[in-house]
């Protein structure tokens, strides 16, 4: 397979490499939500999970349909919680090895 065939799925583990990013999928992976309602999810402020919202949005991760005054978020791709769930499995697997890895664990720090 060529670098350029594996592009597109090296920029989908990108868009999910953020924490923030990935936090905020799991959560929508349990259903809809507000933007509010992700600003408790993950206690950042509203413009920062805003910000990665539209990342999400951009990348076709996630839509949003207006409610009143608001947007309620939701999963564009529901294959995205079996992809989560295989994350899951992998890090169990391994022992969370991963974390300690050199050069994208965190190495054991915080």
């Amino acid at each position: 397979m060529q670098r350029i065939e594996l592009a597109p799925a090296a920029a989908l583990f990108r868009s999910l490499g953020d924490p923030t990013r990935l936090a905020i999928v799991r959560r929508l992976s349990a259903g809809p939500a507000r933007v509010a309602d992700l600003v408790d999810a993950v206690g950042l402020a509203q413009s920062t999970v805003s910000k990665h919202l539209v990342c999400l949005r951009d990348c076709g991760l996630v839509t949003s349909d207006p409610v009143g005054r608001s947007s309620v978020f939701q999963l564009a791709q529901p294959a995205l919680i079996d992809v989560l769930a295989a994350a899951e499995t992998v890090l169990a697997a391994t022992g969370n090895a991963v974390e300690l890895c050199p050069t994208y664990g965190t190495g054991g720090q915080p």
